[in-house]
C-alpha cells in the first residue's frame, strides 16, 4: 500500500512538472516546445505503470492545447495594447492643441499688460478730469490705475456721467490751450498735421527826440520832436507737422506778413500847429522756419514730461537794409528826412538758431506747462542801407541782440471738449552793434506778455485754438492775436 501512494505520488509529480514546463515551452518557443514537451512526457511513460501511462496522456492533451490559448491571449493584449497607443498618440495631439494655445494666450496675455502699463504711464488731462475723486471707473477700461477709494461699495455706487474720453495715443503728454508758438503735444508717427493761423499784433509807442545841442541843461539850440508810432502787423502762416516717430517731430513754417506803420509828429519850437502822418507799408512773405521736436521721457499723473526743440528761421522775408530809408542823419538843415523807411520790411534780415525746451506737468485737475529758449542771431558782414536820393551807406558788420525768453503757465480742461490756459511769457532782448561797437541808443530791452489761451475739439482732428497776448512792458506790443486750427490728416 506505501509503495502504490509513493508511485502515484511520483506520477502526478512527474506529470505536474511536464505540464508546467510545457506551458513555460509554449510561451517562449511554441508548437516546437510543446512537441519536446510532449516527447519528453512520453519517454517517462514508457518506464511508468499503465495507471501512470493514463495519467500521461492526460497531460500531453492539455498541454496541447495550451498554445492556441495561449495564442488568443497574445491577440487580445495586443489588441488592446494597440488601442491604448491609439488612445495615447490622440491625448498627446490634444495636449500638443492645448500647449499651442496656452502659448498664444500668454503672448496676448503679455501684450495687454504692456498697453496697461503704457496707458498708466500716459495718463493725460482728460483721463484725470474723468478720474477725479480716484473713480477710474469713469475712465473707461483704457485708464490708469490711479489710487481707488477705501470703500469699495461706495466706489461701486458711482456711475460715470456721459462718455469718457478716448485714451491718450502713445506716452504723450496732456493737450493744453496753445498759448505759445511751441505745442505741447507730439505728432503721432505717420501722422500729418497742417495747421494754418492768423496773428494781429498791434503796437503804439510815444517818444520826444531832441535834435540839437544844448550850451547848459536848460538852453536847447536845435528841435524837439514828438512822435508817436502806430504798427499794425498781420501775419497768416500755414504750419506743418509730420510725425517721424511718436518722440520725434519735424516742422516748417511759411509766413505772409502784411505790415503798416503810421507816424504822427510834431516838431515843437518850429511854429507849426499841424501833426506830419508818415505811413508805410509792407506785404510779401516772411521769414520761413524749421523746427525739430523730441520728447525725452515718458511722464505722467504728477511726472513732468520734457521736450526738447531747434528752430531755424531763415531770412527769405524783405529785410530792413533792403528796402529804401528816408534821410538817415536828422538835422536843423534838413528838416524833410524821417529817418525812417519808406517801406515795411516782412523779416528780420537774420539767421537766427533757437534750442528749447517745453516741460508740462499734469497734477489733476490743471496742467503746468513753461518754456525756456535762447535765440542766437548770426552777424551779417558788407551791410549797407538804402537812402532815398543819395545811393548806400555802408555799415560794415552788424550784429542784433541775442533773445532768451522764459515762459509759463496753467492749463485747466472745462470739459472733454474745451480748456482754458494762462501764462506770462518774457523775453530779454540784447543790445545791437555795429562793427562791435554798440549802436548809439541801443539799450536791453525786457518784452512782457500776459497770454490768455482757449481751446474747442471740433472733432477727432480738428481743434480751434485761441490767444490773446496783452503787452505788460513799455516795448512790448500792446495786443497780439491769434487764431489757429490744426488739422490731423
Amino acid at each position: 500500500m506505501e509503495r502504490k501512494s509513493w508511485r502515484y505520488l511520483c506520477t502526478a509529480s512527474c506529470a505536474g512538472l511536464v505540464l508546467l514546463g510545457g506551458v513555460v515551452s509554449a510561451q517562449e518557443t511554441g508548437v516546437p516546445a510543446a512537441s519536446t514537451a510532449a516527447g519528453s512526457s512520453a519517454a517517462g511513460s514508457s518506464a511508468a505503470s499503465p495507471s501512470t501511462a493514463s495519467s500521461s496522456a492526460a497531460t500531453s492533451n492539455a498541454a496541447s492545447a495550451t498554445p492556441n490559448a495561449s495564442k488568443l491571449v497574445s491577440t487580445d493584449v495586443s489588441k488592446k495594447l494597440t488601442e491604448q497607443g491609439e488612445q495615447l498618440d490622440a491625448m498627446r495631439s490634444q495636449i500638443n492643441a492645448y500647449t499651442a494655445q496656452l502659448e498664444a494666450m500668454k503672448h496676448a496675455l503679455a501684450a495687454q499688460e504692456a498697453d496697461y502699463h503704457a496707458l498708466r504711464h500716459a495718463v493725460g488731462l482728460d483721463q484725470l478730469d474723468a478720474q477725479r475723486g480716484g473713480n477710474i471707473n469713469a475712465a473707461g477700461t483704457g485708464a490708469s490705475a490711479l489710487p481707488m477709494p477705501a470703500d469699495a461699495d461706495q466706489q461701486a455706487d458711482i456711475k460715470p456721467v456721459g462718455q469718457a474720453p478716448a485714451p491718450p495715443e502713445g506716452n504723450k503728454p496732456p493737450a493744453v490751450a496753445q498759448i505759445t508758438d511751441q505745442p505741447g503735444v507730439l505728432t503721432p508717427r505717420g501722422v500729418f498735421v497742417l495747421e494754418p493761423d492768423y496773428q494781429y499784433a498791434y503796437s503804439s509807442v510815444e517818444r520826444v527826440d531832441l535834435i540839437g545841442y544844448t550850451i547848459i541843461p536848460a538852453i536847447l539850440i536845435g528841435l524837439i520832436d514828438a512822435r508817436e508810432v502806430r504798427t499794425t502787423t498781420q501775419t497768416a502762416t500755414m504750419t506743418m507737422r509730420y510725425g517721424l516717430t511718436n518722440r520725434l517731430e519735424f516742422e516748417v513754417r511759411v509766413p505772409y506778413v502784411d505790415a503798416g506803420s503810421y507816424t504822427t509828429s510834431r516838431e515843437i519850437l518850429t511854429g507849426s500847429a499841424e501833426d506830419n502822418v508818415f505811413t508805410t507799408s509792407g506785404h510779401g512773405i516772411g521769414d520761413i522756419e524749421a523746427t525739430a521736436r523730441y520728447q525725452f521721457n515718458d511722464g505722467g499723473a504728477d511726472s513732468t514730461y520734457y521736450v526738447g526743440w531747434l528752430r531755424f528761421k531763415s531770412r527769405t522775408g524783405t529785410d530792413p537794409f533792403e528796402v529804401v530809408t528816408d534821410c538817415v542823419v536828422r538835422c536843423v538843415q534838413n528838416t524833410t528826412g524821417t529817418g525812417l523807411p519808406l517801406q515795411q520790411p516782412t523779416g528780420s534780415g537774420f539767421y537766427s538758431l533757437q534750442p528749447g525746451m517745453t516741460w508740462l506737468l499734469p497734477s489733476d485737475p490743471v496742467v503746468f506747462f513753461g518754456n525756456v529758449s535762447y535765440l542766437h542771431n548770426f552777424p551779417r558782414y558788407g551791410v549797407s542801407l538804402n537812402l532815398l536820393n543819395s545811393g548806400k551807406e555802408y555799415l560794415g558788420k552788424v550784429t542784433v541782440g541775442d533773445i532768451a525768453d522764459v515762459s509759463i503757465g496753467v492749463g485747466l480742461a472745462l470739459n472733454d471738449r474745451a480748456s482754458i490756459s494762462f501764462g506770462y511769457d518774457q523775453s530779454f532782448v540784447g543790445i545791437t552793434k555795429q562793427n562791435n561797437q554798440t549802436v548809439p541808443g541801443s539799450t536791453k530791452t525786457v518784452l512782457g506778455t500776459l497770454l490768455i489761451g482757449g481751446a474747442y475739439r471740433l472733432s477727432d482732428k480738428r481743434t480751434l485754438n485761441f490767444t490773446l497776448g496783452v503787452g505788460a512792458t513799455r516795448d512790448t506790443p500792446d495786443v497780439n492775436m491769434t487764431v489757429r486750427l490744426p488739422m490731423r490728416y
